[in-house]
């Protein structure tokens, strides 16, 4: 969500275009009915950007009248370069005056882009997506009550009803689970990918750590037994039989459920992103932080972390991971290119390479 509103940002500022404050996708397997203002700061989002662009809530009347009748869609090209948005898109704005995107994920190429719209990206990331006063408050009472507890580990533990049924990976669970997941697929046509064979997938490194084999991970990274970890994630698909093993070998494991009130939280119940929020907060404020899998929120978290300099001493990191990871602290380094393949390349928000140890730059872009 953070990458997509960013890019779309960029493109607009690219074009000299108005921006609509972006309307987020409700249907997904969480059904959130979140709207934009219901998770970032909008006035925020909008003022901190206004020497960059104009960006309004909503249509003015007469266009809005206009798209009620015929509203021209589309899905831009994925990967694309600024020139695609120059030569294709901006024309298509020109005609049609009011122009609406319906997919925004992996919509800007990674690499080859001008550094000034490199920067704008992490500047709105970094600095224009402010989460609500709720959002913000209740994640600093939730870092601030781990933080008094000692150093913790934000575990990103993807393994949700949802992951496991979009990628197909089924290892560990039963019989009737897998075909409850395989049916789950099957039940949403933009899943795409139908037929999966898991112990295909699982070999060739593409599904997520089950909790048991990320328990063994971190046994391996010597992480010790009296550890706090905080487990960001929605449900955990198995329940608290598939917590077992980790629970176990890691007694003060907590979620947000755990240190928050019923009451704190109501407001955020069924509220899958917001809750999501308080996870993000967290892991950007963690000690160490630990992905399961190399999904969208671990990549963007990465780099966030990379920005904010939040790279530890050897001497406190090589207390909880091991020698063999001290070239894996989140340093900067050069985005790895490769050419016709941008899926297989390195993520841009993982990675933002142009603004890494450039914060005061970030403004003076253009």
């Amino acid at each position: 969500m953070r990458a997509g509103i960013c890019d779309m940002v960029t493109i607009a500022r690219y074009l000299n275009l108005t921006l609509v404050v972006p309307e987020l996708d409700k249907r997904s397997f969480w059904a959130d009915s979140s709207e934009f203002g219901d998770i970032f700061d909008v006035s925020h989002f909008i003022n901190s950007l206004r020497d960059e662009l104009m960006i309004v809530k909503e249509l003015p009347m007469k266009l809005k009248l206009k798209t009620k009748r015929r509203l021209y869609s589309m899905p831009p090209v994925s990967w694309s370069n600024e020139t695609y948005y120059l030569k294709r898109v901006l024309r298509l704005a020109r005609k049609h005056k009011v122009i609406h995107f319906n997919k925004t994920d992996a919509r800007l190429a990674n690499n080859g882009l001008p550094v000034r719209l490199q920067r704008l990206r992490c500047r709105v990331n970094f600095e224009a997506l402010r989460f609500t006063p709720q959002i913000e408050a209740l994640g600093r009472k939730l870092i601030s009550t781990l933080q008094k507890s000692g150093q913790f580990v934000v575990l990103h533990l993807r393994y949700e009803m949802d992951m496991l049924s979009f990628s197909g990976c089924t290892h560990g669970c039963s019989d009737e689970e897998t075909e409850e997941l395989t049916r789950m697929r099957y039940a949403y046509p933009w899943w795409k990918e139908k037929e999966i064979d898991s112990e295909v997938k699982r070999f060739q490194g593409l599904c997520p750590l089950t909790p048991e084999e990320i328990t063994l991970v971190l046994k391996a990274l010597g992480f010790k037994k009296d550890t706090l970890i905080y487990i960001a994630s929605g449900e955990i698909y198995g329940g608290e039989r598939r917590l077992a093993a980790l629970k176990a070998a890691y007694p003060r494991l907590v979620r947000k459920e755990k240190l928050l009130s019923p009451e704190e939280l109501q407001p955020f119940q069924n509220h899958s992103t917001q809750m999501a929020a308080l996870d993000y907060m967290v892991s950007i404020a963690s000690d160490v932080f630990i992905p399961s899998y190399d999904g969208n929120m671990a990549r963007v978290v990465e780099g966030h972390r990379s920005f904010q300099g939040g790279a530890m001493s050897w001497n406190e990191f090589s207390a909880a991971v091991k020698k063999a990871h001290q070239h894996r602290m989140g340093q900067p380094t050069e985005r790895k290119v490769i050419p016709g393949r941008p899926k297989e390349e390195d993520y841009f928000y993982a990675n933002p390479q142009e603004c890494l140890g450039s914060r005061e730059g970030l403004r003076d872009i253009l």
